[in-house]
């Protein structure tokens, strides 16, 4: 990989040995692609298969690691806050409108680039609370 590479730029597969999932949330397979879009943010895409043996895929989500608030799609009162501490770090917040934070994460790629740490936190679809650290290596 070389210096001007975008370290988080192409596909990951999800590691499940180096996983702690949440009890609700345990992906028997997972690939997430990472794309840089025209205005400088990331594009990410994802798709596996869940515990149950069924396909999931999540819509694309876009962030841009400015520290400026952008809604989120279809949840109305929400915004979501990405910063870039380092080249080789993202970090989110999803913030209510009162400031208080709903659920983030960081993503933090390894010096040699072949590996990806997520954390994550928050509220599933079905409200219930959430945290996990997943493992990706680049495909």
């Amino acid at each position: 990989m070389t210096q001007n590479q975008d370290p988080f730029v192409g596909t990951w597969t999800l590691d499940p040995g180096r996983s702690v999932f949440d009890p609700n949330h345990r992906p028997a397979r997972a690939t997430m692609v990472f794309e840089r879009g025209a205005d400088g943010g990331y594009v990410m895409t994802a798709s596996g298969i869940d515990g149950k043996g069924e396909a999931v895929s999540e819509r694309p989500q876009r962030t841009r690691p400015d520290g400026k608030p952008y809604p989120v799609p279809d949840f109305p009162g929400l915004v979501t806050v990405t910063t870039r501490p380092d080249a080789r770090t993202l970090q989110s917040e999803v913030r209510r409108e009162d400031g208080s934070v709903a659920g983030g994460g960081t993503m933090v790629v390894s010096p040699d680039g072949g590996s990806l740490t997520v954390m994550t936190f928050g509220f599933d679809s079905q409200l219930r609370e959430f945290r996990q650290q997943t493992g990706w290596r680049r495909a």
